[in-house]
């Protein structure tokens, strides 16, 4: 897209935090309940907290990096903890920088010493492992979800793709395999979506699926195990 930046809009949530607005998709990044709610209640809490207890290293694949606010956080979770952390996030349209700048997640999550971080995870090259810290290194991988072909190589997915009512494809059988073959067995895969037809897909690759409650503004939400 040529003009990317005019089709992103960054706009408020009901936490005060900010999300974006894609024009080209007419879909919203995060939750307009709150996006900071949303990314600590399905990703962290349900999937990083849950695997934090099984070993002393993690690999986690991101579906759509998106606004970075995943893996903010995620960052911000090992500076205390003896976690090291493997972070990859694979994008088809990145959010432009100028955009991605003015987004005021540092501040909403009490960690302005840090905005510079955030924002180097937008500014750092495509297609390269970086060394964000001694305990988290990060890659942003420029492709389509369909050109992912890791076979057991992740420990966690966390699947922040657009709404299946805006990409219905990204939630189908051919897409949701590539995230089976991804994991290792015992990997989990978290998602906000607690679509029916997205059970049953899971469930026909060998998932076992489970029901959480949702975040604010969704009753329930899928943590699904290989």
């Amino acid at each position: 897209m040529s003009n990317l930046k005019d089709d992103i809009k960054v706009v408020t949530t009901q936490d005060g935090s900010h999300s974006l607005f894609s024009e080209q998709f007419g879909e919203f990044y995060h939750s307009r309940y709150g996006a900071i709610r949303e990314s600590r209640h399905v990703f962290i809490e349900a999937g990083l907290f849950y695997k934090f207890g099984t070993g002393h290293s993690l690999s986690i694949l991101e579906i759509g990096f998106g606004s970075g606010l995943n893996a903010f956080i995620t960052y911000l979770e090992t500076m205390s903890r003896e976690k090291f952390i493997y972070y990859e996030a694979v994008e088809a349209f990145p959010v432009p920088v100028e955009e991605a700048e003015k987004l005021n997640f540092p501040e909403l999550l009490g960690a302005m010493p840090e905005k510079e971080v955030f924002n180097l995870m937008h500014q750092l090259d495509w297609d390269l492992v970086h060394e964000i810290s001694p305990k988290f290194s990060l890659k942003k991988s420029l492709k389509k979800f369909e050109q992912i072909t890791d076979n057991e190589v992740f420990d966690l997915i966390y699947y922040d793709a657009f709404a299946p009512a805006t990409q219905p494809e990204l939630w189908e059988i051919p897409i949701l395999s590539l995230m089976y073959n991804a994991l290792k067995p015992g990997g989990i895969f978290v998602t906000y979506s607690a679509k029916g037809s997205v059970k049953r897909n899971l469930r026909s690759l060998g998932f076992v699926v489970e029901d959480l409650p949702g975040p604010p503004g969704k009753r329930e939400m899928i943590r699904a195990l290989k």
